[in-house]
């Protein structure tokens, strides 16, 4: 078994997939949209592993997050970008284009080498090896 997709609700669903194709190569796939129910989302490809979905509805609710605050459900989600240098200079590229870095690069207690950034609307990336 193995995870298909990973799904996330979006504000401004172009401006995600921007970031997510410009930033980490991803491809999106023709856009759905259901008239029907205003249902809009893009699937996103990487060059491995799972993809991931980005989904727009106007009845999606945006309440801010706390990324302090642990709450249950999903907290992040990882790509690996193959090498110490490209998760370097990809948290490095990601902060001068004004994005948040909340985990600047560094080998964790378990063994990984990774950052931690935010995606447009905060959604919490790990950038690991």
């Amino acid at each position: 078994m193995s995870i298909e997709h990973i799904a996330i609700w979006t504000i401004d669903l172009e401006k995600m997939k921007s970031f997510y194709c410009r930033f980490f190569g991803a491809t999106a796939n023709q856009k759905y949209v259901n008239p029907k129910t205003n249902f809009e989302s893009y699937f996103l490809s990487f060059a491995k592993g799972a993809r991931l979905e980005i989904m727009y509805s106007p009845t999606v609710v945006d309440i801010p997050k706390d990324i302090l605050l642990k709450t249950k459900g999903l907290i992040h989600f990882a790509i690996s970008v193959g090498s110490i240098e490209k998760v370097n200079q990809l948290t490095e590229t990601l902060a001068k284009e004004g994005f948040t870095v909340i985990g600047k690069p560094r080998t964790t207690g378990d063994g990984y080498y990774e950052s931690v950034v935010l995606d447009p609307e905060n959604n919490s990336i790990e950038i690991t090896v």
